[in-house]
């Protein structure tokens, strides 16, 4: 039998009210632990699944099924994949891995001049000029990045301002990912340098009545490049925000369609940024106007702008060429698995998966990282052969598909990794802030704390993955479970009590 690991007990004495003795649940324990297959069979049954495909595992940790329904069948896991994307991160990794980004230049220096380029030289760190708790304030890295030119003696640039985002390399977006989803925050796409997040912020109000114009106005950052088209219009009270962007790095154009409810509030909206090295270049250039060095010819990149780029070389200078004068890094990857979990941000996953290409194979394209990431889960005696079809690392894609057996066997082999005190801290609890935030209010806090659960949902789309960690003294195994449904054509009110009770019931069997 699978003994409780340290890093298991550690998360016990998290819950800090999680006792041995614990009154009311204790008979409802054996209840559930009878019935815990024809309960989840009820729930399955339940005419609000009427049109829905089950997957469910649920595994003792040393590898007794105790509930299994289609178990084998591989489903759409949604954020589900993120599990398996910080996973294999942390373990291959390590969780004090730092992503870099680099300032160059090209040319030479005399008297305080650059005659020649500086390069803003992106590792792909997610977190560069980001608005998350995590990030570095954006003012404090380039005045980080000012005080490296100013030591090599660089007070002017008669150049270009480079944002340099050849580190991947490729497409940013996933290829079967919908082209309505790709103008959206949470389908931005990971590039080599990235710069908030690689979004653009919106302030849309409604209109005075029905079929007006939306009104629209860019915020930050600031794009005068970008050419935004609104054809959208004010919708019916009650429909809410259908607002998508469309647009592409191909050309500096975006047009946002759809519409947006006569009774919805001012707020902020946030799409996609296809041009995030070309602004990160921009503000750094700005901000080094301010603080008294000029660059004469003002920002550039390798997609938006090629005009500073010989005619003949339209490649750019190669790394090799350009000289180093230092860099800057990211927060530590254990705090970055643990925000890409707790508010399943799409952008870090894909990052990290991304990242995992490049280092494993020196190729961040998608065929490359997948197959980095394949080669993990084989070397944690996972095997891919069946169960599994990973198509991107934020599961975005519905190309994805997983089951529910494969996430018990993923989550079971995390557990005997030097680093899944990491992983498993990084997975919300149900009542907790992130998406987990609204599940299981009605159930016991010290029930709520032991389950550690990753949510994964789109249109038609429900799952939660993740462990139940035994009470305190009580029981030497932890539980790992897997509850998939796809294809779920009711509201979201109707289905998450029944999959929230399944949760609860799996939770009191140890």
């Amino acid at each position: 039998m699978r003994k409780t690991s340290n890093a298991i007990l550690t998360l016990c004495a998290m819950a800090a009210s999680a006792i041995c003795s614990y009154g009311q649940d204790s008979s409802k324990a054996a209840a559930f632990h009878t019935d815990i297959q024809s309960e989840a069979e009820e729930i399955m049954h339940d005419p609000a699944f009427s049109q829905s495909t089950f997957s469910i595992c649920a595994m003792t940790g040393d590898g007794r099924t105790i509930l299994d329904i289609n178990s084998g069948t591989t489903l759409v896991p949604a954020s589900n994949m993120k599990l398996i994307t910080t996973g294999a991160a942390i373990s291959s990794l390590g969780p004090d891995f730092r992503f870099s980004t680099s300032i160059g230049y090209s040319g030479t220096v005399t008297s305080g001049v650059l005659h020649g380029d500086l390069y803003i030289i992106g590792g792909g760190d997610p977190t560069l000029g980001s608005k998350d708790s995590i990030a570095t304030e954006i003012g404090k890295t380039f005045s980080q990045w000012e005080a490296m030119l100013r030591k090599e003696g660089i007070r002017k640039i008669e150049g270009h301002i480079i944002g340099d985002g050849r580190w991947y390399g490729g497409m940013a977006e996933e290829p079967t990912w919908l082209w309505n989803d790709i103008g959206t925050y949470y389908g931005t796409g990971a590039t080599g340098l990235m710069f908030y997040e690689n979004m653009q912020s919106f302030l849309v109000s409604p209109g005075k009545a029905e079929g007006e114009p939306v009104n629209i106005s860019p915020t930050y950052p600031q794009a005068p490049w970008m050419e935004f088209r609104y054809s959208c219009s004010t919708g019916k009270a009650g429909t809410g925000d259908q607002l998508y962007m469309y647009t592409s790095d191909l050309a500096p154009v975006a047009e946002i369609r759809g519409t947006f409810g006569a009774d919805m509030f001012r707020k902020r909206v946030d799409c996609s940024n296809k041009f995030p090295e070309y602004t990160c270049a921009k503000y750094f250039a700005d901000y080094l106007e301010t603080h008294g060095i000029q660059c004469t010819k003002g920002p550039g990149d390798f997609k938006l702008d090629r005009t500073w780029m010989d005619s003949d070389e339209q490649t750019g200078t190669k790394h090799t060429e350009i000289k180093t004068i230092g860099k800057t890094e990211s927060p530590a990857l254990s705090r970055i698995v643990f925000e890409t979990n707790h508010a399943s941000n799409n952008l870090y996953a894909e990052a990290l998966l991304r990242t995992l290409g490049k280092t494993i194979c020196q190729d961040a394209e998608y065929g490359a990282a997948i197959k980095a990431m394949t080669g993990i889960l084989e070397k944690l005696g996972i095997s891919t052969s069946k169960g599994i079809h990973a198509q991107d690392g934020s599961g975005l894609s519905r190309q994805n598909y997983v089951s529910a057996e494969f996430f018990c066997k993923f989550l079971t082999a995390m557990m005997d990794t030097p680093h899944f005190e990491d992983f498993a801290s990084s997975l919300p609890s149900p009542g907790e802030n992130g998406t987990l935030r609204y599940n299981m209010k009605n159930t016991a806090a010290q029930t709520r704390e032991r389950i550690k659960v990753k949510s994964g949902s789109m249109n038609g789309v429900r799952c939660y993955s993740g462990y139940v960690i035994p009470r305190e003294g009580c029981k030497d195994e932890t539980i790992v479970f897997s509850i998939l449904v796809n294809n779920c054509t009711s509201p979201n009110w109707k289905t998450k009590p029944m999959l929230d009770r399944l949760m609860e019931s799996i939770a009191l069997m140890n």
